[in-house]
């Protein structure tokens, strides 16, 4: 928040000293009252300068600013903090995914920002990433099928759970229950020894050979420790602290975890974010996004542009798509749905359900070839009859 507030302030058409007065400021410091003057002097006479004239067709401009230099975005993903294991989607793709509201992004990760106590220690960031990633049964131990007593062991290694700092008992407890809830395997029996960190699964068929393997497969694979959708954390120190990148988004759940900042982690999936934290967050996000996608490839997009689109997207109270299964289908014209796609599909129905267009907007005016009202064709001259 910070870094934006310095660009705007940077940006703005003001006095030098107008600026600096402003950085006092917001930086909290103590101003005097003909300073705090000025500065609201100035920022009324900015906001007055970058006022949009009457009748311009924002829409339009937005458009064209987002729209242009979209056509010189490349198609990549990039290896995220180093790692080639973790890649995130940018470029075009990740335009389209935004402006699409899609449901799930191809490639959903989280930036995780630690509390100060566990930011600035390796150690403690590293047990926040364990409570986080997806660890399945075998990586606490051995596990061995027995075929010729039908069930399936499972030898915990103590050492190994006291450095991931997860009790065997809780794994014995956990292990079972989440086969049956999370796996949806429900055809066994289990039976564990705390003192010797053993766990027995058996099968309820014990007659065949696929149940044991299938069984074993279950028991090989679940996850014991951490969130089930994060499958890989990268532990990264940035400056002073350290922050976790995941590959895998699971914002509820990582809330939920000792340590982390839910003031400052983020996701790249929009519709969790809007699920989890609201609409005014997923509108943020979505201008962060795509502010970022944009600039990452160094296309500079001013900021009023994509928060007018965040703002089309969010007005409802949910994430739109822009498309023609969000915005763009939900047009009151009829002509300017038509427009759009499905054509026949959207005349077909409007004039099954008598439906009226009342020739408001661009689209419609264009293909009825009167001017649009919008610009000067907005303004119309009333002349006072001369009595």
């Amino acid at each position: 928040m910070e870094a934006a507030m310095e660009e705007q302030i940077n940006a703005a058409t003001l006095p030098e000293k107008t600026k600096e007065q402003m950085r006092k400021y917001l930086s909290g410091k103590s101003v005097t009252q003909e300073d705090f003057e000025q500065i609201l002097t100035a920022v009324l006479r900015e906001y007055r300068n970058t006022r949009v004239e009457a009748c311009e067709a924002v829409g339009v401009v937005a458009a064209q600013s987002i729209g242009e230099p979209g056509t010189q975005m490349t198609m990549r993903t990039f290896h995220y903090a180093g790692v080639a294991e973790i890649n995130v989607t940018l470029g075009l793709p990740r335009l389209i995914e935004i402006m699409d509201a899609r449901k799930e992004p191809s490639t959903p990760t989280m930036t995780i920002y630690l509390q100060p106590e566990w930011a600035r220690d390796r150690d403690k960031a590293r047990e926040v990433s364990w409570q986080i990633e997806a660890a399945p049964l075998h990586e606490f131990g051995d596990i061995t099928i027995d075929m010729e007593k039908m069930q399936v062991a499972v030898q915990l290694n103590v050492a190994v759970c006291e450095k991931r700092k997860i009790p065997p008992v809780a794994i014995m407890d956990l292990a079972p229950r989440k086969i049956r809830e999370r796996r949806h395997f429900r055809d066994f029996d289990s039976d564990f020894d705390e003192e010797k960190a053993f766990i027995l699964f058996i099968p309820k068929n014990r007659e065949s050979y696929q149940n044991l393997f299938q069984l074993a497969e279950h028991v090989r694979n679940v996850i014991v420790q951490g969130i089930d959708d994060i499958e890989r954390v990268v532990v990264r120190k940035e400056g002073e602290e350290y922050i976790l990148y995941t590959e895998g988004s699971n914002l509820k759940d990582a809330f939920e975890v000792q340590g982390v900042d839910t003031s400052r982690t983020r996701s790249n999936n929009i519709s969790e974010i809007a699920e989890v934290l609201g609409i005014e967050a997923a509108r943020n996000a979505i201008i962060q996004e795509a502010l970022s996608t944009l600039g990452e490839q160094g296309i500079l997009v001013d900021v009023r542009h994509i928060m007018l689109v965040a703002d089309m997207m969010c007005m409802d109270g949910e994430v739109k798509q822009i498309g023609r299964h969000g915005i763009a289908g939900e047009k009151e014209s009829v002509l300017s749905r038509a427009a759009f796609e499905v054509t026949v599909n959207h005349l077909l129905d409007a004039a099954v359900a008598n439906e009226v267009d009342e020739l408001n907007g661009v689209t419609e005016n264009i293909i009825v070839g009167q001017p649009i009202q919008l610009g000067t064709g907005d303004v119309k001259l009333i002349a006072k009859p001369i009595m």
